[in-house]
């Protein structure tokens, strides 16, 4: 199967040429699905389909509130599913001044 197409600043942090997208499927997904547009993650399920897709997020340990809220209405899950989700409800932040 061919790589997927996705924008290099997504992985501004690696070497962007020696990624392997099966080894490191989590990690790609978690990325695209952190940093990524809308055809990154079109892209993104393409490559690795649905199910794989979801077992990913699903066990995230982050993702950026907002992002959060994107795969939830991606995978059509609800937020008390994600791992990332209870993990920060367990651990609140202090209030905002």
């Amino acid at each position: 199967m061919e790589k997927p197409i996705f924008n290099k600043r997504i992985f501004w942090d690696v070497v962007f040429e020696n990624i392997d997208y099966d080894a490191k499927a989590n990690f790609v997904i978690e990325r695209v699905f952190e940093r990524g547009d809308v055809p990154d993650i079109r892209n993104c399920f393409k490559y690795y389909g649905v199910e794989k897709v979801t077992e990913a997020l699903l066990n995230a340990k982050f993702l950026p509130e907002t992002r959060m809220y994107l795969a939830s209405a991606a995978i059509d899950r609800p937020l008390t599913d994600f791992r990332c989700y209870t993990l920060r409800q367990s651990n609140p932040t202090l209030f905002p001044y």
